[in-house]
């Protein structure tokens, strides 16, 4: 993320250090600002490749392999509206054992323990779809339907359990399928970064198009 960081702006902030002189500065990055891909862009599929994430891969490695540059890391993430990288991103299999034991406290809890219940797919006599796969319902869940054939009423309860593991081993597949922006396009979004990045006049703490001095209160205290 060191390139992401390298376009934020600039802030000057009055020092608080011990022995700082009046006019004293200090110059740090504006974390408040956010990056993010423009909306023609963004909204646009046919702008991205799906792909999906293999192993332990970390954005920056993804980077690497897509552009042949790991500073590039922010363009994996932006191009999928990741904010938290712990939660949004699929755990590394080491990250992954040790979460689970801390969340349900041992291994048979998580293997065998009962997550929820789902439909498994019902179709009638048609081959028409009666129930779908993957609804969450209650354990006991029935259906009475007709056979087309010849109208007999049949009674199913096409329910299978999910244990915690197949539920927590779900999430992490979801999240390994990611989009990533083609390459014809990243010269855009970086352009688009830097204009974003700066700053406009106007401001009365506006200094340059990188730089926004604070208000030094010292001077009228």
């Amino acid at each position: 993320m060191s390139s992401y960081f390298s376009y934020l702006s600039n802030f000057d902030y009055v020092s608080r250090l011990p022995n700082s002189k009046i006019s004293d500065y200090i110059t740090v990055k504006n974390f408040f600002q956010k990056g993010y891909i423009r909306e023609d862009i963004f909204q646009d599929l046919s702008h991205f490749t799906k792909y999906q994430i293999i192993g332990d891969d970390r954005p920056d490695n993804v980077a690497y392999k897509i552009y042949n540059d790991a500073s590039l890391d922010w363009v994996i993430l932006l191009s999928n509206n990741i904010l938290n990288i712990q939660t949004e991103w699929p755990l590394t299999q080491y990250d992954f054992d040790n979460t689970m034991l801390e969340k349900y406290g041992n291994y048979d809890n998580l293997y065998a323990g009962i997550h929820h219940y789902e439909t498994t797919e019902l179709r009638n006599g048609d081959n028409n779809i009666i129930v779908p796969a993957g609804l969450i319902v209650n354990q006991n869940f029935s259906i009475e339907y007709s056979t087309l054939s010849d109208g007999t009423i049949k009674e199913s309860r096409p329910v299978t359990s999910v244990t915690n593991y197949e539920y927590e081993e779900k999430l992490q597949t979801e999240r390994r399928n990611i989009y990533i922006l083609k390459t014809p396009y990243l010269s855009i979004v970086i352009d688009d970064m830097k204009e974003l990045m700066a700053y406009k006049k106007g401001s009365a703490q506006y200094v340059n198009r990188t730089l926004k001095r604070g208000d030094n209160v010292k001077i009228y205290s």
